[in-house]
């Protein structure tokens, strides 16, 4: 590895078997493309390692069982999770970036169970127009239920966005921000199309929901590679020759994710290893209560 972080070589590395093979292009601060940024976020990594050796603990928003290769090559770090909004009114309207959509709810009511394409790309992705274009015909070719958090600047420049939501009326529904929690857990939802942070990735496994991936930079690459490959609970969207994830990929993906029993089944399994890790006597509660008395001597 350069001094700046720019790979000097294409040779994938795979730091443990429960850990993603990873190729250099998928290195954190390699993913963002703007060259001093790159340089930037390398430097401020690797000059983090040195203070992250020398604490005596650290906690992490994980469960040891998502990602034990990389809990056993850094034992220092506490995996506490899954740090989860708590459904309780009074609190769940706190601490979000946007005013959420609590009426989705009501609609998700109304579907049919294990139905619902669910579609969000975080506070701060942004999908290219031709993107956004490709993703709307690709859940309009599903005819399926689908709900998906669109913030306004993320459509500037669609095409004809006002016949897209006149021909899905009946069975789409497009939201400024979504309760993503109280979403995932509900009974209607089929899938997530994510563009997998981490807190989404881990929001969607706790809830049992398997994923359709669209990472665009930083650790959601790995991300990826840890829902696809090793966990196997989702599948990626691949783009096409020219840079975009074509409708027609979205459609064959959701099929095959819906279409495959094995996948649900995958999640979860997964899902029942968090919950029993975050239980009293699990291991994300007694890590917890280890940092608890920690703190107190």
């Amino acid at each position: 590895m350069a001094s700046a972080g720019t790979p000097l070589t294409d040779k994938a590395v795979q730091f443990a078997p429960t850990m993603p093979i990873m190729s250099p292009s998928d290195f954190v601060w390699h993913r963002i493309k703007i060259p001093s940024l790159q340089k930037l976020l390398f430097h401020i990594m690797t000059e983090n390692n040195t203070p992250t050796q020398s604490a005596d603990w650290l906690i992490s928003n994980s469960v040891h069982d998502l990602e034990p290769g990389a809990f056993a090559l850094a034992p220092q770090i506490l995996p506490i999770g899954p740090l989860l909004a708590t459904n309780r009114p009074e609190i769940s309207a706190g601490g979000h970036f946007l005013q959420q959509d609590y009426e989705c709810l009501e609609w998700l009511d109304r579907q049919p169970p294990c139905s619902v394409i669910y579609v969000a790309f975080g506070s701060s992705g942004m999908l290219k127009t031709a993107h956004v274009e490709e993703l709307a015909l690709g859940l309009e070719l599903t005819n399926r239920p689908f709900l998906w958090v669109v913030r306004p600047e993320a459509i500037d420049g669609a095409g004809d966005w006002d016949g897209f939501l006149e021909r899905v009326a009946g069975r789409g529904r497009i939201i400024g921000w979504a309760p993503q929690q109280r979403v995932l857990d509900h009974p209607s939802t089929a899938c997530f199309i994510s563009h997998c942070g981490w807190n989404s990735t881990l929001e969607s496994v706790s809830s049992g929901v398997p994923m359709l991936c669209w990472p665009y930079f930083a650790d959601q690459f790995i991300n990826q590679s840890y829902v696809c490959d090793i966990w196997k609970v989702g599948l990626r969207l691949e783009e096409d020759g020219k840079g975009i994830v074509a409708s027609e990929e979205i459609n064959r993906k959701i099929d095959r994710l819906l279409g495959d029993g094995a996948f649900r089944e995958s999640v979860l399994r997964l899902k029942g290893k968090v919950w029993s890790s975050a239980r009293e006597g699990g291991q994300s509660h007694e890590n917890l209560r280890k940092f608890i008395d920690w703190i107190k001597k």
